[in-house]
């Protein structure tokens, strides 16, 4: 991508990092991007670099790699534009208050509720621009939860924390498990862990863009309650720790130093690592593939260092119109605890979602099946820590 492009670019590019452009404020920081972009030769990145990445992914010296190729494989079935109604369940908005924020957030309780046992929890992060109504819409994730029997919550990100509505994974200040962000969203999770009946050893969380982001900064910061994540089009933990350098993160710049950031590596980041999956298209454009390999290669790296030597599984196949990567990272015991899916041609959307909702693209794997399958695949898996979610 030429650097005149990448300019012509910069006013979308900001809306995504969290900037509201309609107030100005987003001029006053256009030059200072631009040096950080030329200073880092983004103009340059015009390979496919999660190709690249993921071929170099074991490099690691933690993770001992055994690449199998398996056949490529076909899958015919095509995503339900028009899903059933999942008008049995309910779709409850409440509002929750936290010492540090308040924020609203939507909770679906599927029609087989009835309280007599406990059930898998999905935290959903909606991205800029969205809120959880248009979230569920496209993701269709509620459908799914309709059919499997799960509770779904979508945090609701205010214009007044960030004027495009995005989670503002890219402040230090919302980067630790102290951090206002966080702390709000967990205590989402423990207000619903206490009305109703949740499995507090299958609680997962899921986002896209800044929510991807955001969920990454969950599973570092709060293993203690998330049992796996799920990362749609994100970035790394730690990526950025200012605008400019959100900015030059979504467009695959390294992160920058910060005298911030020895604070935001006081976490319990360093106790446990989090099963994740990860979701990339190679034609986004507003977060570049290389930062799914990134989180794909910190978790890999981290869960072999507690686990042992991991075994990496390629998989090319097509699904639903579109040829995939499907790359998994198993532990000893043959149980994949890192899935990428690297997805041709694919943009920033939600992949097998729904036109009714915005950032969703109907082609491509199902990524709330996929999601769920990966979570379901930890249920009662992991030795997790003694915190009840109640």
């Amino acid at each position: 991508m030429s650097l005149h492009n990448l300019t012509n670019s910069i006013d979308q590019a900001l809306t995504a990092a969290g900037i509201d452009t309609r107030t100005g404020a987003g001029n006053a920081v256009v030059d200072t991007i631009r040096k950080a972009l030329e200073a880092a030769h983004i103009a340059q990145h015009s390979r496919n670099a999660s190709a690249d990445a993921s071929a170099n992914a074991g490099d690691a010296d933690v993770i001992d790699v055994q690449a199998q190729v398996v056949d490529a494989t076909t899958d015919d079935e095509p995503v339900e534009v028009n899903p059933p109604s999942v008008s049995s369940g309910q779709f409850l908005r409440f509002e929750h208050s936290h010492p540090l924020g308040r924020r609203a957030y939507k909770l679906y309780v599927p029609a087989t509720y009835d309280g007599s046992a406990p059930l898998p929890l999905v935290v959903m992060l909606h991205g800029c621009k969205q809120d959880p109504d248009d979230f569920a819409l496209g993701t269709r994730m509620n459908q799914v939860a309709a059919e499997q029997g799960f509770l779904v919550a979508y945090p609701e990100q205010t214009r007044r924390a960030n004027g495009s509505n995005c989670w503002n994974w890219f402040e230090p200040q919302h980067q630790d498990r102290a951090g206002a962000e966080p702390s709000i969203i967990a205590g989402i999770v423990r207000e619903i862990g206490r009305a109703y009946r949740v499995d507090e050893r299958s609680v997962f969380v899921a986002g896209l863009s800044a929510g991807a982001a955001m969920a990454v900064i969950l599973g570092a910061t709060h293993p203690d309650l998330f049992a796996a994540v799920a990362a749609h089009s994100g970035l790394p933990h730690g990526a950025a720790h200012d605008v400019a350098s959100a900015f030059a993160a979504m467009h695959g710049a390294q992160p920058a130093a910060s005298p911030l950031q020895p604070r935001a590596r006081r976490t319990p980041e360093s106790s446990r690592a989090v099963p994740t999956i990860v979701l990339h298209g190679t034609a986004d454009a507003t977060v570049v593939p290389s930062n799914g390999d990134a989180i794909v290669q910190k978790a890999a790296a981290k869960l072999a260092s507690e686990r042992g030597p991991l075994t990496r599984r390629v998989e090319p196949r097509v699904t639903n119109g579109r040829l995939c990567t499907r790359i998994a990272y198993l532990d000893p015991d043959g149980l994949p605890v890192v899935e990428q899916w690297v997805v041709q041609g694919g943009g920033h959307g939600w992949f097998g979602g729904s036109n009714a909702g915005s950032f969703a693209e109907p082609n491509g794997p199902d990524a709330s099946r996929e999601v769920l399958r990966f979570f379901m695949s930890h249920v009662n898996r992991e030795a997790r820590l003694e915190t009840s979610v109640t």
